[in-house]
């Protein structure tokens, strides 16, 4: 027997690690800690945290890997039960699928002095399908209280052995000591892909492993006939990389924040060929361009943009009375959006597949897109799907068909590109929903070839408000307001007005500004994207003035002020993401109480972030019985580096003061 098939027979033993702790071994002094030592903020904190990633062999499996996860936790309050759930995310691919084995978990409080421990209930193990590619186990410990630790050992089995989940070194609270360890023998390479701030130390070394093999034949003549079976070692190099941290400060979410895990200390392993004695390198990792014509080849993607049949003469009728290349996507656009809606569910592949949700008009989000470039193209339009890896999936290091979940259309032309989303029926072209602004996407053209598109817009997203007010001398206002936005501004108040019964928006808009009585509501443009959405109504509010002695103080902008700056940190590590440039715009005219007079106004005043970032301008002025405030807010670029961090807090700082100053008046 070949040298070849003996290494692929292969089966190997693996040396157990040491842990500085006992599985069920918790102490008084654990279960007594009343707080994490370092962040007395933590509702919860990993006391120890350990894993071991390896690849094995079983004769009757072939190669897989297999993942050994322990972990301690200490419960402190209530707002850290929710880390007495777990959930075990496992990969379905085709016929083969992860699986959990070994799982033990147990609950341990302390009673009368004495630690007290209860085991998790087989019943209470619950096994779902997330998605066609996707299960997940998931339990809750019993008798959680103040004060708990938790503790859970299991093995995620898994056939995938070229996929490696990602080794998480921050968590969302903190880690008291973590120690990870991955193994692969000689003949499988990894590329190591780093992300986050935490200083890691990988220690890198040899280990020996021992291969035992079966070697089987069969005899020849008449007193050799018969199978015989032979065992035999083979020695090989075991690649190991291990971490040991101590003291791992949680990874806290900040405001305007992409997606936190993007900044999550993390150690990604990509296999990049394997190699075996007496057999040609076989390469793993690829290229963008390898992944895209991946997907374009699949039956559930490039095949389904050829697909026409089932829409050609809806489509010829509704485009007949045109011949402009704009008015006929829009109509195309547009009759997406209204007759298929989007089931929930995203995918850069079609599920049901085009036809069918055309048919049952309903889908995900690649049924629909993909649908909609198939259909632009049907009219003439250079349309191409662009794949797209959405926030809650962060953003992809390096060339993998995983890192993409999501696919848009983009038109190309001279002009430039155009992105249609048709998902979102309260989008317009180039106003993309938040959740596929990440980023870059990927264009992927008839010929396969590719080129990444920003998806971020470059234009305003607008919210300009009117308002005029009738102050009287007990600090009460009345008056009307009108405001009118676009782009994203528009859409996200579509989206909440349409969605919602009038009486509940009403309540809702009260309860945002805290007292106002709203009449004479009107909401115009609300169903034509085209224009920007206005609203407009009457108002009454109370105490909106201080009423001391013969003078009344108060804030020109009243309710429309910003009352707090969101950036609070000393320093901050990650970007700052506005999800789209913004620009707001107050005009606010006051008419004076009889008999008062005014004694002092605010200064205007003008700020100006760094290369352009962003503008604040406040103006004022009074003239005789009349106050008029003019207020602009823009932030220009939708990404702001945290270079800019200090001035951006700063920016903040200003306008939230400014805004807070006060008009006096005095009685006449």
């Amino acid at each position: 027997m070949k040298t070849i098939t003996m290494i692929i027979a292969l089966c190997f033993c693996m040396p157990v690690l040491s842990q500085n702790y006992k599985f069920g071994k918790v102490s008084k002094e654990e279960l007594q800690e009343k707080f994490y030592p370092l962040d007395s903020s933590a509702s919860a904190a990993y006391l120890h945290k350990y894993r071991r990633t390896f690849i094995k062999y079983r004769q009757e499996q072939g190669w897989y890997m297999e993942t050994e996860v322990r972990e301690r936790i200490k419960i402190y309050n209530k707002e850290g039960f929710e880390y007495a759930t777990k959930q075990i995310d496992l990969h379905v691919s085709d016929n083969e699928e992860e699986e959990v084995s070994g799982l033990k978990a147990y609950t341990y409080n302390l009673v009368n002095g004495k630690v007290e421990d209860e085991k998790l209930d087989k019943q209470s193990v619950y096994e779902t399908e997330k998605s066609k590619f996707r299960n997940q186990v998931k339990f809750t410990m019993p008798n959680i209280k103040a004060g708990s630790v938790v503790e859970l050992k299991y093995n995620v089995i898994s056939p995938f052995y070229w996929y490696v989940d990602d080794f998480l070194f921050q968590h969302d609270i903190p880690v008291k000591n973590l120690y990870a360890k991955f193994e692969s023998p000689e003949y499988f390479n990894f590329k190591i892909n780093t992300k986050g701030y935490l200083l890691l130390k990988p220690v890198y070394s040899k280990e020996r492993g021992t291969v035992q093999f079966t070697i089987k034949s069969r005899g020849t003549g008449v007193s050799n006939s018969g199978t015989k079976f032979g065992r035999s070692e083979l020695s090989f190099v075991i690649n190991t990389t291990t971490f040991e941290l101590k003291d791992i400060p949680a990874l806290k979410d900040e405001p305007y924040v992409n997606n936190i895990n993007n900044y999550r200390s993390t150690i990604e392993y990509e296999l990049s060929y394997t190699n075996f004695p007496q057999s040609p390198l076989k390469y793993y990792s690829t290229t963008w361009e390898d992944v895209v014509k991946t997907i374009y080849k699949s039956s559930n993607f490039g095949k389904e943009l050829d697909r026409k049949g089932y829409f050609e003469s809806e489509i010829d009728a509704l485009t007949a009375n045109t011949s402009s290349a704009m008015e006929k996507a829009a109509l195309v656009y547009n009759f997406v959006k209204s007759h298929v809606t989007w089931n929930g569910y995203y995918g850069k592949f079609a599920d049901l597949g085009v036809k069918k949700a055309f048919q049952t008009k309903s889908g995900n989000v690649a049924d629909i897109n993909l649908m909609l470039t198939a259909m632009l193209r049907y009219v003439g339009l250079n349309a191409n799907p662009v794949l797209i890896s959405t926030r809650h999936n962060g953003v992809p290091l390096f060339p993998t068909i995983d890192g993409y979940n999501y696919v848009i259309t983009a038109i190309e032309s001279p002009q430039g590109n155009i992105l249609l989303d048709a998902t979102n029926q309260y989008g317009t072209p180039n106003v993309l929903p938040v959740r596929a602004l990440n980023w870059e996407g990927r264009i992927v053209r008839k010929d396969e070839s590719t080129s990444t598109i920003g998806l971020y817009p470059k234009s305003k997203s607008q919210n300009s408000v009117s308002m005029m007010v009738n102050l009287d001398n007990n600090g009460a206002l009345e008056g009307n307001i009108r405001s009118i936005k676009s782009s994203h501004s528009a859409m996200s108040y579509r989206k909440k007005y349409l969605e919602t019964n009038q009486d509940q928006f009403l309540e809702d808009l009260e309860n945002k500004f805290e007292g106002i009585q709203i009449d004479a509501f009107k909401v115009k443009n609300d169903k034509d994207f085209s224009k920007p959405v206005m609203e407009s109504f009457k108002f009454l509010m109370e105490s909106q003035a201080d009423v001391i002695n013969d003078k009344i103080y108060f804030s020109p902008l009243f309710f429309l002020r910003s009352k707090e700056n969101p950036f609070k940190l000393e320093k901050r590590e990650f970007p700052v993401d506005f999800s789209y440039p913004i620009s707001k715009k107050y005009m606010v005219i006051i008419n004076l109480p009889e008999g008062y007079k005014v004694e002092s106004v605010p200064e205007p005043a003008a700020m100006m972030l760094p290369d352009n970032l962003g503008v604040f301008k406040y103006n004022l002025q009074a003239q005789g019985k009349k106050i008029q405030i003019i207020v602009e807010e823009e932030i220009n670029q939708a990404i702001i580096s945290p270079i800019y961090y200090e001035a951006l807090k700063a920016y903040f700082s200003k306008l939230v003061e400014k805004e807070s100053e006060q008009i006096v008046l005095t009685k006449a």
